[in-house]
Formats: structure tokens, C-alpha cells, sequence
């Protein structure tokens, strides 16, 4: 816990001026390597991992085993929430698995920083303690790596702690697809456990016109927790992953008045600034300039956004899925702005005087 604690303070001063960093389609993550994504504040993320097994003919029974993510993002980079597989085998104990958990987003590549570092802590019913992870993750055109450090609580009473390493990584293919797989390997292993390197090999899918991802997976871990996807057997399961981010501002939060479409500024010669929409958010959803700037939105979502002026001075209209929009901002003063199809989308531009 001590190391998980200074690692993560040592580097949150990167990311001391971004906002909370987004949640991550599975186009961007393999299975069983999380990343340590957090959600925006005020979406409820809804995840269901379900993977299953076929026994040999004439039989040829269908084992399931499910795992439910139902998280929050909080203020600060911050996520609550928990993991329930219904079907465990950690512990003979405890069929049913529950993992409580808290994840950090210390610094993101969005916002400026080299690579993505997160860390998470949780409590694990079925082995009755407390689990960690910290990982790092990096961008290279196409390529996503992910590589995490995991602190185990054995699932044996009177074991030792154990340690575990993972990395992997997603190839984009399109803007709607990717091939994804990763590796995870105890330093440690309890020769009270038939204990396997971990691995899992995925489709991932990004749906359009939704904010939702869809995962076809192979694997021979177990649950969606720390604890199970550290812990590969000899079986090989079968299954899929469904995310379902649920913006709660849809429902709750104050609509807006669409201004008058306006027309492209074209960039201009000054300073340029590039900024994705994602996950129903925009990454950046405060930016400060100078006067001249040009900020070029790009839409990574599978639906169409806007970029909209609260007070009509600019309107890029629908922006598709894998478009871009560019805004020159020519004089000082504070525009604010919101998605019209998805009205809880908002963000400010402050702009300065300039040089």
C-alpha cells in the first residue's frame, strides 16, 4: 500500500491541471488488463464480462461464469465501484465474488503527460484482503501498450502475498475495430493452487452510433477481478464483454438552447491545439489560450457530437464519427460550449489577450 501511495503521489503533480480523465471503450484495453480507466464525474459505467466453458460430447454442458463492473466517476480523476461474479472458483468458500474497489487516473497522454498512470485498490471477499494495482499504459499510432504491477492477498488461509505482472495491448484496425491480447504471470505461486500463466485474446468492437463497446474474447482467467485475472488454468473459456457507460446528466442535468450554425474557420497561422471527443465527453472540457489560437476537435466516439457556442458565436454542426472541426478564437473573453444532441457535454474556453 505504502509504495502504491508514493508512486501515485509522486507523479499526480502531471495532472494537476486536467480533468477527470475518461472512461475507455474496450477498442482501447485488452481483457484482462484494465488500464486503470475511470469513468467521468457523474457516469454510472455499466460492464458485464461473461465467459463460459463446453464440456466434452455427448454431454457438452455450458458452464457460465459472469462478472458485473457497476462503477461512478468521481471529482479528482476518481472512480468507486465493484466487481460481482457469480460463478467463482477462487475460493471454495465464497461462490459468489465481490471486489470493492477505488481507482486513480495520476496523468494522461490527453492532457499533455507521456503515458497513462493509474493505480487501484480493493477488498476481495473471497480472499478476505486487500489487492493493488498500478499501470502504465502508451500510445503508438495504432498500437496501445498496457503494462501493470499487481499486489495479490492470498485466497489460501495462513498463505503468503502474492505479486503478479501483466502487460498486452490493443492494434487499431479502423476507427470501429481492434485486435487486442495480454499476459499475466504470478512471481509467486501457491503450490496449494493449479495456477497457470494468464492470458486472453479479444475482438473488440466499437458499435456505431453508440457510445457502447463489444469484446469477443478467449481466456483462462475466471473473473473480471484482480484476483481472477491474474490466475490462468487449463481451461480455455469462451466469452464476450459488453460496456455501457450511463451518463447521468442525460436525465438530470440542465438542457441547452442550440445556437445558429456558423461556418469552419479555416486554421489559422497561429498556435494550434488538437482535442479529442470521447466517450460521450469532451476530454478537454476546459482549455485555456491566446487570442488567435485554433482548436481542432476530433470526434473518437461512434455517434456524431457538436461543438456549440452557448451564446451562438460559432456552431460546427454534427460532427461524424471520426471527423474533425477547427475554431479560431480571435479575441479574449470566455466561451462556453455543449454537444446539441447530447446537452450535458459542456465545456470553456478561456481566451487571453495574446502577444
Amino acid at each position: 500500500m505504502r509504495v502504491l501511495r508514493i508512486v501515485l503521489t509522486t507523479v499526480a503533480f502531471h495532472g494537476l491541471s486536467m480533468a477527470a480523465a475518461r472512461a475507455q471503450s474496450l477498442l482501447d484495453r485488452p481483457p484482462n488488463v484494465s488500464g486503470n480507466w475511470v469513468a467521468s464525474p457523474g457516469t454510472v459505467q455499466f460492464n458485464f464480462l461473461h465467459r463460459f466453458t463446453v464440456s466434452d460430447a455427448p454431454l457438452r454442458k455450458v458452464a457460465n461464469f459472469p462478472t458485473f463492473l457497476i462503477g461512478v466517476g468521481l471529482p479528482g480523476r476518481l472512480m468507486a465501484g465493484f466487481h460481482y461474479a457469480t460463478n467463482s472458483t477462487l475460493s471454495a468458500r465464497f461462490p459468489n465474488e465481490w471486489e470493492l474497489f477505488g481507482r486513480y487516473a495520476a496523468v494522461a497522454e490527453d492532457f499533455g503527460a507521456p503515458l497513462d498512470l493509474g493505480g487501484m485498490i480493493g477488498y476481495n471477499n473471497a480472499s478476505d484482503g486487500v489487492d493493488a494495482e498500478v499501470s502504465v499504459a502508451k500510445r503508438l499510432g495504432a498500437v496501445r501498450l498496457i503494462a501493470a504491477g499487481r499486489y495479490l492477498s492470498s485466497p489460501v488461509d495462513g498463505g503468503d502475498a502474492q505479486f503478479a505482472v501483466a502487460g498486452g495491448g490493443t492494434l487499431r484496425l479502423g476507427r470501429f475495430v481492434a485486435l487486442a491480447g495480454d499476459v499475466g504471470v504470478l512471481t509467486n505461486k501457491d503450490e496449494a493452487l493449479d495456477e497457470k500463466t494468464a492470458w486472453s485474446a479479444g475482438l473488440h468492437l466499437a458499435l456505431p452510433g453508440t457510445p457502447h463497446s463489444l469484446s469477443l474474447q478467449a481466456s483462462n482467467t475466471n473473473t473480471a477481478t484482480l484476483q481472477g485475472l491474474s490466475r490462468g488454468d487449463s481451461e480455455v473459456r469462451w466469452g464476450f464483454e459488453f460496456t455501457v457507460p450511463i451518463t447521468l446528466g442525460r436525465w438530470f442535468g440542465s438542457s441547452a438552447t442550440a445556437a445558429a450554425p456558423a461556418a469552419q474557420t479555416m486554421p489559422s497561422g497561429g498556435p494550434q491545439i488538437t482535442t479529442p471527443i470521447r466517450q460521450l465527453a469532451f476530454v478537454r472540457n476546459r482549455i485555456e489560450i491566446d487570442a488567435g489560437t485554433t482548436i481542432t476537435w476530433v470526434n473518437e466516439d461512434a455517434l456524431p457530437h457538436t461543438v456549440t457556442a452557448t451564446d451562438g458565436r460559432f456552431d460546427s454542426g454534427l460532427i461524424p464519427a471520426g471527423g474533425r472541426w477547427s475554431y479560431t478564437f480571435p479575441a479574449p473573453g470566455t466561451y462556453n460550449f455543449f454537444c446539441t444532441p447530447h446537452p450535458f457535454m459542456t465545456g470553456v474556453v478561456i481566451v487571453r489577450g495574446g502577444t
